[in-house]
């Protein structure tokens, strides 16, 4: 067994640590790895932590704010990275970790296989279906355009809208490589969806169509368009959406998500509108065959008329026969009259005969005696009811003497009954008033302001006081005031007997 050596130099943990840091700095510096990115973490100071692994091994790794923003690629687990950095010590875990100062892909191949398992993740998920994909409005009042303000992308939708056919564009600024790329693409098109549809200037309203643009580059400058959010906030968008990033070989899963996909930005634009030369000259061609159309076909309802015209016959003719039945008519005109005037004549001639002095006399006799009896029943009627009128009267008279001779009785009752209460309640304030004690020969004293005095305490020397009798008033000067001992009562409280003796009895003191 091994003997402890006692003459070892003692360290502090503190001392240890940094002994094994120094040793780890000074013998390895800067190093190039290479491997697999396990869990990966974004702190919100902008650092980044992260596991670097391979099928043996594991190695913490620490990315600083500074040199984070400078990384294209959103870091994620299974991204195969080769970084470069330097090696030490994290003593607070005793572990050793690499700073990182530089990180890159292991090459195109890792990138492939990470954005084609993406790809077929989102696709499970139907965000690429046909199905969902919008038609684009053939004029769109208002084109909203997510890209960089600073780059020749937007300047080259501008140019290419106005050679086309000018229309209003909205811009939303973002970035669109580098970190918080991603977002700000994602937010720019959910915020373009969340515009009302009318709004009053200078408010901005939504537009009608979105194009995401963005110039050529490498496959890292363009990985912010694969990022899923980005992808997602595409798929979700309600306004149709024109994908133009990169250049016709480039192809990013925002293309497969959008509405449509342009090869280049100014393609999109050109998708957007159409020409207005060329809606003119189709607008003048529609015109000029409208016209010929509409000229052919009242040319061709000419033609028909002058035919049927032709084949209708002479007005002539047509007249002739109903022109030879009004002679005829108008020839035996004459006679019929004549005939009829004559047949009228013979009718009235015998109406006439029938009209005799005899047979007026006779209908004017039988009226009179009709009217005559109606006229004696109806004075019956009348005498009728002019007796039942007055009987009805009488009735009624005697009805209401009797009502008259109960109301009189009624109120003389009401009289008596509010007069007697009148009495009593005359009795019973007399027998309450402070009047009846000074009938009996006591006083009422009160000082000047017209309050009683109820103790001879309360009158000092001089005090000026008003006596009350019963037949009038004295005034007063209080001279010597004294005080002497109430005298015992006349009559004492009886004790209460028990609530069995005396129940429903109350005291008369």
């Amino acid at each position: 067994m091994n003997e402890p050596r006692l003459n070892l130099p003692e360290l502090t943990v503190s001392e240890l640590s940094a002994a094994l840091k120094r040793t780890i700095e000074d013998a390895y510096g800067y190093v190039r790895v290479r491997g697999e990115l396990g869990k990966v973490g974004y702190h919100g100071n902008g650092h980044v932590y992260f596991d670097l692994k391979d099928e043996n091994a594991c190695i913490s790794g620490v990315i600083w704010r500074k040199t984070a923003s400078r990384i294209k690629l959103k870091l994620e687990a299974g991204l195969e990275v080769v970084v470069t950095g330097r090696l030490t010590t994290y003593a607070n875990r005793s572990q050793y970790q690499i700073v990182v100062d530089t990180l890159e892909p292991a090459g195109l191949g890792a990138l492939m296989a990470l954005l084609e398992e993406r790809k077929k993740k989102l696709a499970a998920e139907g965000l690429f279906d046909e199905a969902r994909k919008q038609l684009l409005p053939f004029l769109p009042t208002l084109i909203g355009v997510v890209t960089s303000p600073t780059g020749a992308v937007i300047r080259d939708i501008l140019h290419r809208l106005a050679d086309r056919f000018p229309r209003p564009v909205l811009v939303w600024p973002v970035k669109v490589q580098g970190e918080g790329s991603a977002i700000e693409v994602a937010a720019a098109i959910t915020g373009f969806n969340a515009l009302p549809e009318m709004a009053k200037p200078p408010l901005p309203r939504r537009p009608d169509l979105i194009i995401v643009a963005r110039g050529g580059g490498s496959l890292e400058d363009l990985w912010s368009f694969n990022e899923e959010i980005v992808v997602r906030a595409t798929a979700a968008s309600m306004i149709p959406l024109i994908a133009a990033v990169g250049h016709e070989t480039d192809m990013t899963l925002i293309d497969f998500a959008a509405d449509r996909r342009a090869p280049t930005p100014t393609a999109a634009a050109e998708m957007a509108v159409p020409v207005r030369a060329e809606l003119s000259l189709d607008v003048d061609s529609l015109a000029r065959r409208a016209l010929a159309s509409w000229r052919r076909c009242q040319e061709d309802r000419r033609t028909e008329l002058r035919a049927a015209t032709r084949a209708l016959p002479d007005a002539d003719e047509l007249l002739a026969l109903p022109r030879q039945r009004l002679d005829h008519a108008a020839a035996g005109l004459g006679r019929a009259l004549r005939a009829n005037a004559q047949l009228h004549r013979v009718a009235l001639s015998r109406i006439g005969g029938r009209l005799g002095p005899h047979l007026l006399r006779g209908t004017v006799e039988r009226r009179r005696e009709r009217y005559g009896g109606l006229a004696s029943r109806l004075r019956a009627s009348f005498a009728a009811n002019v007796e039942a009128y007055r009987t009805g009267n009488a009735r009624q008279r005697d009805r209401i003497a009797g009502l008259a001779e109960r109301a009189e009785r009624a109120i003389g009752v009401i009289l008596d009954r509010r007069a007697a209460r009148y009495e009593r309640a005359g009795q019973l304030l007399a027998a309450f008033s402070y009047r009846g004690v000074l009938q009996r020969g006591f006083a009422l004293v009160r000082d000047g302001d017209g309050r009683p005095l109820r103790a001879a305490a309360a009158v000092n020397i001089g005090m000026r006081l008003d006596i009350e009798f019963a037949d009038g008033r004295v005034g007063a000067v209080a001279g010597d005031a004294r005080v002497t001992p109430a005298a015992a009562p006349l009559f004492r409280r009886r004790r209460r007997r028990s609530s069995g003796d005396d129940e429903g009895q109350g005291s008369l003191f």
